[in-house]
């Protein structure tokens, strides 16, 4: 059976911060307040404004996903407290990062349990070599860097100093290296400078919304990707919720499953074998498919 991880996830009890000067507020009906403009921020049926756990593990489940990796985004707010449980409750099926901006909350997020920390690069304004303290200590306790970066070429070259400075540390660069932009080469192209850097693909399906399921540009980028760097540094990831308003769950991983431009060994690889490696997972649980009502 495939075994299917998804390397880029999010959850939340409540969105309630604000960006920039600007309001995030979970409402009702999987709406919330984004940048001071209502929008539809999950599927309708999250009607509390609740992201949790259960109801990810639920869509997991049925798109017979094992495992997730749970990373952090300023605009949900600090989920710290709630990752933290979440990682206690079900540590075989979740990968929780936390989220920090010193050392002192670095280690307390590993003091809690936490495996890793997302940094969303592409919301930061300060230098990332200010953060190499983190990056050492993080390096040190065998925790994962996910991050985010922005298109400039200014950050993207100090990744790489971080990278160079850090070779023990394990990086995941986020949103397929923003493969929609001018920085999808020099992202991707990340994976060449250290052996314990991967690219992930969440957001694959927000970046080609326009052109919508079953996304022919996203397979030949993730072609691409794999021709710069080899299918062994990529992963697949699907930003859930925010990109299941548009398709199910199921949806943001089978375009790959059903493309022919990809060897079986290449799906598998990008699917989860590649994912199952990296964080470590193990006893992933068996979830066999569940015939639809309406087949």
């Amino acid at each position: 059976m495939l075994t299917i991880i998804d390397a880029h996830s999010h959850l939340w009890l409540k969105q309630d911060t604000w960006v920039d000067g600007k309001r995030i507020l979970s409402l009702k009906n999987g709406r919330s307040i984004f940048m001071d403009e209502e929008v539809q921020m999950v599927p309708p049926f999250m009607v509390d404004g609740v992201n949790s756990a259960e109801v990810f593990l639920s869509n997991m489940n049925y798109a017979q996903v094992g495992a997730a990796v749970v990373v952090q985004e300023l605009i949900d707010g600090d989920q710290n407290e709630y990752l933290t449980t979440v990682q206690r409750q079900y540590p075989n099926r979740f990968f929780c990062m936390g989220m920090a901006w010193n050392l002192e909350e670095v280690k307390a997020v590993h003091a809690s349990g936490l495996k890793g920390i997302a940094f969303p690069g592409h919301r930061m304004r300060e230098s990332l070599l200010g953060l190499i303290p983190i990056f050492k200590y993080m390096e040190e306790k065998g925790m994962v860097l996910s991050m985010c970066l922005g298109e400039e070429a200014k950050q993207i070259d100090e990744m790489k100093e971080v990278i160079q400075e850090c070779p023990r540390l394990k990086v995941a660069i986020g949103h397929f290296g923003m493969v929609t932009t001018n920085a999808f080469e020099s992202q991707v192209k990340l994976a060449r400078e250290g052996a314990n850097v991967m690219v992930e693909s969440g957001g694959i399906t927000w970046l080609f919304n326009s052109e919508f399921y079953p996304y022919p540009s996203a397979v030949r980028s993730i072609r691409q990707a794999a021709d710069w760097v080899g299918m062994d540094r990529l992963m697949w990831g699907s930003d859930y919720p925010r990109t299941i308003t548009a398709i199910t769950y199921k949806m943001s991983y089978d375009f790959i499953t059903k493309s022919k431009e990809l060897t079986e060994k290449e799906k598998q690889m990008f699917l989860g074998e590649n994912a199952k490696a990296f964080y470590g997972f193990k006893n992933l649980p068996e979830l066999p498919y569940i015939k639809n009502m309406s087949e």
